[in-house]
């Protein structure tokens, strides 16, 4: 009976193995059906989402993906630095930019930046940072646009989103890669040199992030204009908000869809969404009131126009960009999401690394400072460990820029997690800082930006909609090795090119499935022993690290197919799943940037605190999406074991850093030397503070260093207090100590310096009881 049942397996292999190797049988007994139920399968594709599906380029993600990252290629990716030029605008310009700002000023009195500041933006170029020096902008890198960005954020939100718009998705960058020699001849200089202030209007009020759904709309025509006969123009209406620098451009950017209903182009009646760049001057150009988003002044405001006539050559990229305009934005936005709004979180979490670190070491209660409490410890240790990742994933990814590529995915994922990871450690700083971070006022260096903090978040593809549907969905699409080449022939209208197609994809994507099911397996129970999960010239610290990622990379490649074969195009409505895969995608990416960082900078040790706990959360984090994935996945129960077997062969092994692992992380920011410094490189720290130029942060860093240096002297103190020698209350103690010889001159001075510094960084705003704008006279 056994003999009969292996003759009968080994003869169904045998056929098996025949029509699959065989291709005019493979074609016809597999493939083409499998061809019809995906056609079945797939959600239809509009335009909109096809031209952002195919923005952009694949960078790392698509090595993440592929179930074997090769950690050697990363690591040859050569180490980001700026050039002198650049470093020289860090430290001249933008340092001497942020001195002029005081961002309680701005926020609370002018509620807008002072005259000197736009100047001072203008005149010293920071509107043509990206603009080649050939139409007289600065040509910098991706890595110098993310770092001046960064120092702004650090000191105001309203300067860094004043700078960093024109330097984004905007007019500069379409003109830079669309337009016409003409337009870029014209515009670029002016917008270098600050005679232009541009802004693009994208956002239509009934059609947020669904840009298909777009209201606004111009009609091709002819027409007199500027004392010109019959014109070939359009008649744009329009209504736009949330446009940033709106409300003092000079130059608007505008997207619209364009129809032709008398052909006088001679083609489609609808022609697709179109940009144009329009002076705010012209006739039936409205420019709105400002809006006022969660007390961040950058100008901001809608705008809206009737049937405004503009000539066809005001089209970025003239007459034959009309109806790429989605391509544009979609491929300008794959670079640019990656800069600006990822650098305004990672100078928000350093900001609050380093002011709250310092905080935390010079506030006492209970007689010691709150840092060395266990639960401002925990914050803390999130605070440096985020602020540690983030960076990395910050620079790796700006510098994929400057080697050519436009990252789409990698932008997707840097939007989201740096600026959610930065909203987070705001947070925390918040709660660090207690009635300190409350109390809005001139002394308050962390309120503003926790309330801006949600700005970021909602634009530029709002947080939500980037996890649930564009990290995993244009991922998968992306990145994967064999599904877009699926896709595309599943379109195709040509049936037996399709079907050559679909059978080749098909093949290599078995092929695909079944070694990162076998590695998944394999790597889960061996990993720890197979040197080829790991580089040979990495740090010995960082060996467990490759290997970890190496398994949960091809788990993820392995589930990702398991669960588009389960689901199909349904996969795109089940966005918590799909939010989950977008999840461990992002946290592999996130883990290779934080040990490319830590390689690039020579393995020092010190920072191995901060490597350590941000890649063990991390991990931790990737397990748990994992978990939840296949928990919550729509097949029988017996099937979720096996999955959860597949990827967990030995169980859940990864755990959340210890608590002697964030004590080492709270104490890098408690101290000042290399390590807090590295750690907080490229914020803004003021040099020095008096009555007349109150520097808070200045403040806080002397107040951090005389604690420290004040150290042994308050041990003594200590010492004699519980030794009952020292009797004397408040002020008297230092005196009576030194009387006692408990402590020398130089500590005595010390130890009131001290306090004079500790009475100043603890201290808080008060007002006028009527709360006045004009006469804030102290209560």
């Amino acid at each position: 009976m056994l003999a009969f049942l292996f003759y009968v397996i080994l003869t169904i292999v045998a056929l098996i193995s025949v029509v699959l190797m065989i291709p005019v049988l493979r074609r016809t007994l597999v493939s083409r059906p499998v061809l019809k139920i995906f056609r079945r399968m797939l959600p239809k594709i509009s335009q909109t989402e096809q031209e952002a599906l195919d923005a952009g380029t694949v960078w790392w993600e698509g090595e993440l993906f592929s179930g074997k990252p090769d950690w050697k290629k990363m690591l040859a990716y050569p180490r980001p630095h700026l050039t002198a030029e650049e470093e020289a605008f860090l430290n001249g310009p933008t340092e001497q930019l942020c001195a002029l700002l005081n961002e309680w000023k701005i926020t609370h009195e002018l509620k807008d930046l002072p005259p000197e500041v736009w100047e001072f933006i203008r005149s010293q170029g920071f509107f043509g940072l990206v603009i080649p020096k050939e139409y007289g902008g600065y040509g910098f890198s991706a890595l110098a646009h993310s770092e001046v960005v960064m120092k702004l954020a650090s000191r105001s939100g309203t300067a860094a989103v004043t700078v960093m718009v024109p330097n984004s998705l905007g007019p500069a960058e379409l003109l830079l890669y669309y337009g016409t020699d003409k337009q870029k001849e014209y515009y670029l200089p002016r917008l270098a040199k600050g005679l232009e202030i541009p802004c693009f209007a994208l956002t239509s009020p009934d059609a947020g992030s669904d840009a298909g759904a777009m209201p606004d709309s111009a009609v091709v025509c002819r027409q007199d204009y500027d004392g010109q006969a019959n014109v070939l123009g359009m008649r744009v209406t329009w209504e736009k908000r949330y446009i940033t620098l709106g409300p003092v451009a000079t130059i608007l950017g505008l997207a619209f869809k364009l129809y032709d209903p008398d052909r006088l182009l001679g083609g489609e009646e609808s022609l697709g969404i179109t940009l144009a760049l329009i002076p705010t001057n012209t006739p039936g150009v409205n420019i709105g009131r400002r809006h006022y988003p969660l007390n961040g002044v950058f100008q901001n405001g809608p705008n809206s126009g009737k049937d405004v006539f503009i000539p066809m050559d005001w089209v970025i990229g003239g007459q034959e960009r009309i109806g790429q305009g989605w391509r544009m934005l979609m491929n300008c936005l794959a670079a640019g999401r990656a800069i600006s709004l990822p650098a305004t979180g990672v100078g928000a979490a350093k900001l609050a690394a380093r002011t709250s670190g310092a905080y935390s070491r010079v506030r006492v209660q209970f007689k010691i400072p709150i840092g060395y409490f266990e639960g401002v410890e925990e914050a803390l240790a999130r605070i440096g460990g985020n602020t540690y990742m983030m960076d990395a994933a910050r620079v790796m990814t700006v510098s994929s820029i400057d080697l050519g590529e436009k990252p789409s995915v990698a932008s997707a994922i840097v939007k989201y997690h740096l600026t959610e990871r930065g909203r987070q450690a705001v947070s925390d700083a918040m709660d660090i800082h207690g009635g300190k971070g409350i109390c809005i006022g001139p002394r308050n260096y962390i309120g503003r930006t926790y309330q801006q903090v949600p700005v970021s978040i909602t634009v530029e593809g709002a947080n939500i909609l980037t996890r649930s549907m564009i990290i995993f969905g244009q991922g998968a699409m992306r990145c994967h090795p064999f599904l877009l080449k699926e896709v595309h022939a599943a379109y195709d209208s040509d049936l037996q090119r399709a079907l050559m197609d679909f059978d080749a994809a098909l093949v290599g994507h078995a092929k695909f499935t079944m070694r990162n099911t076998a590695n998944s397996l394999i790597y889960g129970l061996f990993g720890r022993y197979l040197e080829s999960t790991a580089p040979s010239n990495c740090s010995p610290e960082t060996v467990v690290y490759y290997r970890k990622l190496t398994h949960f990379s091809a788990s993820f490649a392995c589930i990702s197919d398991i669960a588009l074969m389960r689901l199909g195009g349904s996969l795109k409505r089940r966005e918590r799943l799909s939010a989950r895969l977008g999840d461990i995608l992002s946290l592999l990416y996130l883990c290779s940037a934080t040990l490319k960082r830590f390689e690039d900078d020579s393995c020092p040790d010190s920072d191995l605190p901060l490597l350590h706990w941000s890649m063990q959360d991390a991990l931790y984090q990737i397990q748990r999406a994992f978990d939840e994935f296949l928990t919550n996945f729509p097949v029988p129960i017996v099937f979720v074991w096996m999955l959860k077997a597949l990827v967990f062969p030995v169980g859940k092994r990864c755990r959340l850093p210890s608590d002697e692992l964030s004590h080492q992380v709270a104490r890098i920011l408690m101290k000042p030397g290399a390590v807090r410094d590295r750690l907080t490189t490229g914020v803004y720290v003021p040099k020095s503070s008096s009555d007349a130029n109150n520097e808070p942060i200045a403040d806080l860093e002397l107040a951090l260093q005389c604690a420290i240096d004040s150290e042994a002297a308050e041990a003594k103190m200590r010492e004699g207090i519980k030794s009952k020698y020292i009797t004397a209350k408040g002020d008297g103690k230092i005196a009576q100590a030194l009387q006692l010889n408990y402590i020398t001159d130089a500590e005595a001075n010390l130890l009131r310096r001290l306090k004079e510094l500790r009475s100043k960084v603890v201290k808080v705003d008060d007002f006028a009881a009527d709360f006045s704008t004009k006469a804030e006279e102290k209560a």
